[in-house]
């Protein structure tokens, strides 16, 4: 037997609230927009911040969520694509520059760019 589980999410960008039934082997993305609520995607796949969302309470699984770091998975953050609720759920989206920076910032935008070095020289 499936087990049902009730999925609250607040879009911050709409500022919008949603109550919706997610059967626990259903990902979370698919079943809000089967129930008539418009989220935020992109890929589908895991593999971008578009869908990115705060678990406020409750537990989630995301094997598959390639384009969040386990670091960022700890610390409360999933991506309803690939996710799937393991109990009752509150969570909210979030703005995906704000997560692409978390995720990837120290690596980009960090000073000048330098042009004409070798590859292996920095």
């Amino acid at each position: 037997m499936v087990r049902l589980h009730t999925v609250r999410i607040h879009n911050r960008q709409k500022d919008t609230y949603h109550s919706v039934q997610v059967q626990e082997d259903r990902y979370i993305l698919a079943s809000a927009e089967m129930q008539g609520v418009d989220l935020p995607f992109s890929c589908r796949n895991g593999a971008c911040t578009t869908c990115a969302v705060r678990v406020v309470s409750g537990e989630i699984d995301q094997p598959e969520a390639m384009g969040l770091s386990p670091k960022l998975q700890q610390r409360g953050y999933a991506l309803l694509c690939v996710s799937y609720a393991r109990s009752d759920l509150e969570v909210e989206t979030q703005d995906e520059d704000e997560v692409y920076e978390l995720q990837f910032g120290r690596y980009f935008g960090k000073g000048k760019v330098r042009r004409g070095l070798p590859l292996d020289e920095d």
